[in-house]
């Protein structure tokens, strides 16, 4: 158990038999009243969010998230498989599960698998990979104009809008937050 006013972002917790990690929060004391927390939270079993009001005496029970390394094998439509490089044993997670991560996996990757006991929740990818460019329009002579972008296909299928230097068959860096091209590999 834990107080609310000790709450910091990342710290996992139940309430109401869910899994929530704590996003951003906001300590409010208005001139008239008690002071409360205003809180966004993660559903670590959905995946969505909310938010939550709590007054500063809540005492909320810490859910202790183990995160081990694994590696993505493969998907078979619906399931994706992974293997612990320790034990060697095969994990599967659903779609839902691996969610729109599944647009950065590429076979024999490292990611981070969250549980909570034996429940597998999802996973955890690097801030960037490095992926190759399988499709992009060749750059426009004369196209010269600030900043100027293309689209290019990336190998797991994913669009990203690139500087229009890029060609086909070439590594880039590519952001898992926003999906958004970082620079050259």
């Amino acid at each position: 158990m834990f107080n609310i006013n000790d709450i910091k972002n990342g710290v996992t917790f139940l309430l109401e038999g869910n899994i929530y990690q704590v996003v951003e929060f906001l300590h409010v004391k208005p001139g008239k009243g008690s002071a409360f927390m205003k809180v966004k939270l993660k559903n670590l079993r959905t995946g969505g969010t909310v938010e939550k009001t709590f007054n500063t005496n809540v005492k909320l029970e810490k859910a202790n998230i183990q995160k081990s390394t694994v590696q993505y094998l493969y998907n078979t439509g619906e399931t994706y498989y992974f293997m612990n490089m320790q034990t060697y044993d095969q994990l599967e997670l659903s779609s839902a599960q691996v969610g729109d991560d599944k647009n950065y996996l590429i076979e024999n990757m490292e990611v981070e698998v969250v549980q909570f006991g034996d429940e597998l929740l999802g996973i955890v990818l690097p801030d960037k990979i490095e992926m190759e460019v399988t499709e992009t329009e060749p750059a426009v002579k004369g196209n010269t104009t600030n900043n100027a972008q293309k689209d290019a296909k990336v190998e797991t299928g994913l669009l990203v809008r690139v500087p229009l230097f890029i060609e086909q068959g070439e590594k880039i860096l590519v952001s898992t937050k926003d999906g958004k091209y970082v620079s050259r590999a």
